[in-house]
């Protein structure tokens, strides 16, 4: 596209399974430890299967994707009144759907293993007899270096706050839908703008670590100080946009909805929304209408957003931000081309494309 891009580094403990399962009867399940608890030695962690919150020494509980810092798990964690956890993971279809690791950065509760809910059945009788098990929950950490892709569209008027267009670029397994949509608006959106030719600058970043407490937009965000505040608005791209397993949208008299915006978000009905003010909704919806694309869930202004718009709200900028839905949000088999719906994603870029292009062309407002 004849723009020069970068690689931003960041540093990153990373966390590399060793050894994930239980054992108990004879049997042994593989899982996936939880990268923001506890982790177990080699040796693991003996003792009785029980409930969450009863007197077992290893609780089993399930789990939908990303609530493993909400509701009664996240208190248990905080409580920390089990030497284990066992989750057994609930995504839209079967399989080991892992939760992101929010609290990477400061990690709480004993160690915590993700299964598959293939093994429910099982997991379930053992706890109700209260069999012993042994769970392993363990890993090493290496220091390495993980990186945001960065390139900037100059503006005519250099002076003019930027506009930042982002989306996340890592995820877990292949996450083919979970951001390839994403990744191709934003690839679209720049041949877009720079054939513009905006007044301002158009920065984008496809940023690393998302299931990591959003690693990357935070170093991108530490590397420009005030980048946040300083911006006229951001863009963000989020995760399941164009997924062809997307959950059907139901109509709603009110669609404003109270979910946790770190748990819900992507099984919720429909395109979720969520924008810093009146005045971004309702120029987001507008170009979504325009290109017949459904909205399912409007979050509130002053709740704390889901994804990386997550930063721009607590920094005080304004934003607009789309999630989709999708079955296969952190299931394994969210892989192959089969799994994107190519003419939506187009739909979405054209909607993209004319609030970029506004939002580029637009003068900054005067201060107070």
């Amino acid at each position: 596209m004849g723009l020069d891009a970068s690689l931003e580094p960041f540093s990153i403990n990373r966390v590399d399974p060793v050894t994930g399962a239980v054992v108990a009867d004879g049997r042994r399940i593989e899982g996936l430890p939880l990268f923001d608890a506890a982790f177990t030695d080699q040796e693991g962690v003996r003792g009785r299967l029980g409930s969450l919150n009863s007197d077992a020494s290893i609780a089993i509980t399930d789990l939908v994707p990303n609530a493993a810092g909400a509701g009664a798990l996240g208190a248990t964690r905080k409580q920390n009144g089990h030497q284990a956890i066992v989750c057994i993971t609930r995504g839209g279809r079967p399989g080991l759907c892992p939760s992101n690791a929010d609290s990477f950065l400061q990690p709480f509760g004993p160690p915590t293993l993700q299964l598959s809910d293939e093994h429910s059945e099982w997991l379930r009788e053992l706890a109700r007899r209260g069999a012993d098990a042994t769970v392993f929950a363990h890993v090493k950490r290496t220091p390495t270096t993980a990186f945001n892709v960065t390139t900037t569209v100059a503006g005519t008027d250099r002076s003019l706050p930027p506009l930042v267009i982002m989306t996340p670029r890592s995820g877990w397994y292949w996450c083919a839908s979970e951001r390839g949509g994403g990744i191709a608006c934003w690839l679209e959106l720049i041949r877009d703008l720079r054939e513009a030719k905006p007044a301002r600058d158009v920065v984008f970043v496809a940023s690393s670590g998302h299931e990591l407490g959003h690693l990357g937009i935070n170093a991108f965000v530490d590397r420009r100080q005030g980048i946040v505040s300083r911006s006229i608005a951001w863009m963000h791209l989020g995760a399941n946009i164009g997924a062809a397993n997307a959950v059907v949208a139901q109509p709603a008299a009110n669609p404003t909805t109270a979910v946790a915006p770190s748990a819900s978000l992507p099984a919720a009905r429909g395109n979720t929304i969520q924008s810093s003010d009146d005045e971004m909704q309702r120029m987001l919806e507008r170009a979504l209408a325009a290109q017949s694309l459904s909205v399912g869930v409007r979050m509130p202004h002053d709740r704390v957003p889901g994804g990386e718009a997550e930063v721009v709200h607590r920094g005080g900028g304004r934003y607009v931000s789309v999630i989709g839905s999708n079955l296969l949000f952190h299931n394994p088999e969210d892989r192959g081309s089969g799994v994107s719906d190519v003419r939506v994603i187009a739909r979405f870029v054209d909607a993209f494309a004319g609030i970029a292009t506004d939002l580029a062309a637009k003068p900054a407002p005067p201060k107070a």
